[in-house]
Parts: C-alpha cells; sequence; structure tokens
C-alpha cells in the first residue's frame, strides 16, 4: 500500500483550519492541523511532510519567515499561502522564500483541489527527473574497484554482508588505499543508494567552517558564511555522510558528532533549536583511534560508537597480484581521457611496479600510471615512461621467462613482506599457510635476512 501524501496546514483561525483539515481528509490526504508557527516547527521536527499550507498572519510569527524555515527542515516540501490580501508585495515575498503558490481568503475547494493537482503533478515530475538524474550520474562504484586478488575478496565479501545494513561504519586503512571509493561502493549496495552519498574532510580548517559544512549554520554565523546554510547531514537526508580522516576532528566537534550519532540530532551553529537527521555515517582514518583515545585527543565514547562495524582496508603491497589488473584498467582509463594509442605496460614494467613498496598506495600507482600514460611513445608503457622515483624502490623481478627463477624470486619477496609485517614466526608461518619448519627451511633456502 503506497503512502499517503501528508499535508500541514497552519492557520490561526480555527473554522478556517478546521474546514481546510476536513475538505483535504475527503480528498485522501493524511492531513495535520496547527494554529501557529511553534506548533508547525514542532511538527516539522517529529516527520516530513510532502505539503505545508500556511497562512500569512500567525499569532506568534510571520508565514513567510515560517515558509523559510519548514524548508530549511525539509527542502522537499512544497508550500502553499494563504492570504487574505493578492497583492504583488505578497506574491513576490512568497516566491522568493520558496512558495510554489498561494491562495486567496476566502478559500475556494474547487480552486485549492486545482493547485493542489497542479502541485502534485509537479512533484512527481520533479523527483522523477531527479532520479533519472541520480541514476545517470550514479558510477558503477563496485566496477571502480579492481583486482581477484584473495585479500580483496575476503573485503569485497564483508563490505557486501555490511553494506546491505544501516549500521555506520568505520574503515581503517593507510594513505591511498582507496578509502573513499570503499565507502562508495558500501553506500551503493545498500539500502540507501537511492540517495545523496556527500564527503567531508574532518581536517578542514578553520574549524567554524567545518562545523558550518557539517551542521549547517544560521546567516552570519561561521566565517564566510553570508546566508544560512542546511549542512552536509542534512543535505544528505536519508543517504550517506562520509567522513574522511574523522581523526582530525576537534573535540569540541567530536561532541557534535557524537550528538548526530546517539541521537540523530545537530545544532547548526548559530542555532538555538536542534535539527534530526537521519543519514548513515562511514568514517575513515589512517590513524590508531585506540591510541589517539589514549592521549586524548579522541573521544572514547565517540571511538565505541565509530568502532562498532570497523573495515581493514589492506595495503598495495599486500595485495601484488592485483598490480597487472589495476595497470591495465588505469592504463585505459588515462589513454581514453588524453586520446593516447596506449594499450597496456610491457612485461618488464609490470614486474618493476609488482616489486615496488608503494608507500602511497593505490593512489600512487594510479598517480605513476597516468604520468606514464603522457610519457608513452609507443603502443606499452616502458620502464623509462614511470616517475623516476619510483624506478628503485625495490628489486625488480628477474626478466626472464624462467618460470622457476620469477616463482622463487617472488617466493622470497612475499615471505620477506610477511616476515616483516608478523615477526612472531608462527603467526607468519600460519598466514602463509605453511608449516614452522617449512618457513625455517624456505627463510634457509632463499636466503631471507630476518
Amino acid at each position: 500500500m503506497s503512502r499517503r501524501t501528508s499535508i500541514l496546514v497552519v492557520e490561526d483561525e480555527e473554522i478556517i483550519r478546521t474546514t481546510l483539515g476536513e475538505f483535504l481528509a475527503g480528498e485522501g490526504f493524511d492531513v495535520h492541523t496547527v494554529s501557529g508557527v511553534s506548533a508547525a516547527i514542532g511538527k516539522v521536527r517529529e516527520q516530513d511532510f510532502d505539503i505545508a499550507i500556511c497562512d500569512v498572519q500567525l499569532p506568534d510569527g510571520d508565514g513567510i519567515e515560517l515558509l523559510r524555515r519548514l524548508l530549511q527542515y525539509n527542502t522537499s516540501t512544497m508550500v502553499l499561502v494563504i492570504t487574505a490580501y493578492a497583492t504583488v508585495e505578497n506574491a513576490v515575498d512568497a516566491f522568493k522564500a520558496g512558495a510554489f503558490d498561494f491562495i486567496v481568503k476566502p478559500v475556494i475547494f474547487e480552486e485549492l483541489r486545482t493547485k493542489l493537482k497542479r502541485l502534485l503533478d509537479y512533484r512527481q515530475l520533479h523527483m522523477e527527473n531527479q532520479a533519472m538524474r541520480r541514476e545517470l550520474e550514479r558510477r558503477p562504484d563496485f566496477d571502480q574497484i579492481v583486482g581477484s586478488s584473495r585479500p580483496l575478496q575476503e573485503l569485497m565479501e564483508t563490505i557486501r554482508k555490511i553494506a546491505v545494513t544501516n549500521s555506520n561504519v568505520l574503515l581503517v586503512g593507510e594513505t591511498g588505499t582507496g578509502k573513499e571509493l570503499f565507502a562508495r561502493a558500501i553506500h551503493a549496495a545498500g539500502p540507501r543508494s537511492a540517495g545523496k552519498f556527500l564527503a567531508v574532510n574532518c581536517g578542514t580548517r578553520p574549524v567554524e567552517l567545518l562545523e558550518s559544512q557539517l551542521f549547517g549554520a544560521t546567516a552570519g554565523m561561521a566565517q564566510g558564511v553570508s546566508s544560512s546554510l542546511p549542512g552536509i547531514f542534512r543535505h544528505a537526508g536519508d543517504g550517506t555522510v562520509f567522513l574522511d580522516e574523522v581523526a582530525l576532528l576537534p573535540l569540541g566537534t567530536q561532541s557534535e558528532l557524537l550528538r548526530a550519532i546517539e541521537y540523530q540530532e545537530i545544532m547548526p551553529v548559530g542555532g538555538s533549536e536542534t535539527v534530526r537527521v537521519n543519514a548513515r555515517i562511514i568514517a575513515s582514518t589512517t590513524r590508531d583511534l585506540i591510541r589517539e583515545v589514549a592521549e586524548g585527543r579522541f573521544q572514547e565514547d565517540l571511538f565505541y560508537r565509530l568502532d562498532g562495524v570497523k573495515i581493514r582496508i589492506p595495503p598495495l603491497r599486500e595485495r601484488l597480484d592485483d598490480i597487472p589488473e589495476l595497470v591495465e584498467f588505469f592504463v585505459s582509463k588515462y589513454a581514453r581521457a588524453m586520446g593516447r594509442r596506449v594499450t597496456g605496460a610491457t612485461g618488464e614494467t609490470v614486474r618493476l611496479l609488482m616489486s615496488a613498496q608503494w608507500k602511497g598506495n593505490v593512489r600512487q600507482l594510479d598517480n605513476a600510471i597516468e604520468r606514464a600514460v603522457m610519457m608513452c611513445e609507443g603502443t606499452h608503457i616502458e620502464p623509462g615512461d614511470l616517475p623516476p622515483e619510483l624506478l628503485g624502490l625495490g628489486p625488480t623481478l628477474p626478466d626472464t621467462d624462467d618460470l622457476r627463477s620469477a616463482i622463487r624470486h617472488y617466493e622470497k619477496l612475499h615471505i620477506s613482506r610477511v616476515l616483516r609485517q608478523w615477526p612472531d614466526k608462527r603467526e607468519a608461518a600460519r598466514r602463509l599457510k605453511l608449516g614452522l619448519s617449512s618457513l625455517y627451511r624456505k627463510i634457509e633456502d632463499l636466503g631471507i635476512e630476518l
């Protein structure tokens, strides 16, 4: 059963308010009636309305100002203004404030029915256009995640399980691992995929600007803000807010974020009333939040709120098997964008890329291939086309067709990396899926220095 269109009637004259309510209910609408500004604000804080019908003259405030406040709470609400005097000035003021149309007292129900039909037709068309635009602009985010290595497959399986819930998520990983890309994938595969995905960097300075971006601000209350701002949390609606580098949030801002998570409400900068929000939160960090809590830079309560569903994004050095596919993806992307006839990379180039340290992870590889496509004079990227600082980052794989030699060299690189990450031999052997004695034999046979 489809949801009935909801209408809020704000009218101080009881007989008009009652007859309007009865007429609209008889037309099949879900109607709520109030007599003034404060009661109307209370209603819109409790629920969203599709349509609001507001009198201009109200006992506790101005109807035009109420119209502006209603649209701050819900930008999709369509407003009809009731006025006793149909002047050009009234009409201009109403339209400037965001009204769809106005009605002159005494209200003629047939005229109201016609205006409501036109409003609903416009609203339906507007919603369809918005949906089509979102569909056209939406990227197939899972298709942007390239690779088939076991670490990536395990990560994607975890993401698919978590994405279908409404839980807030914390993504942890080094710089350049693609945390925002995985956040978009979670959003796209989740129940809020039709909504917006809005990202903000938590390291934004000054703090007033960051808080106005997050929570909104009244005019003149934040640096660079000359008019009221809704803020990302409200603008996202039922969508997703991505907080990049959440560990950089100032402690005061952390308290406001904690309120948004615990109570689903925020306080705009310079505001005096809280606003309800319903966005899903996905946060990311490159820092050890436990250490940040211990050193007093991150609130413990907020840490536990975010840490409930935590996903670790592996660095590129843990998914080296994905490098050939990533190279192919980036070459295709930049060759198409630049109009170049580059179709791939030589075997020597790929071996060099697979032996690099990749401190900047996938982002560094992305930048390296972009530069290489620009420098390439043939159809395949050569080692000399790569950034100079990349050359020599690690021992290159042997330029040979001898499979045994190549496997032996790669085996040494791989075991050395695991041992650096997991110095405990038993744990390293478990992760390598080797017996402890077999690991010791390989260390000796391959000449691995511990």
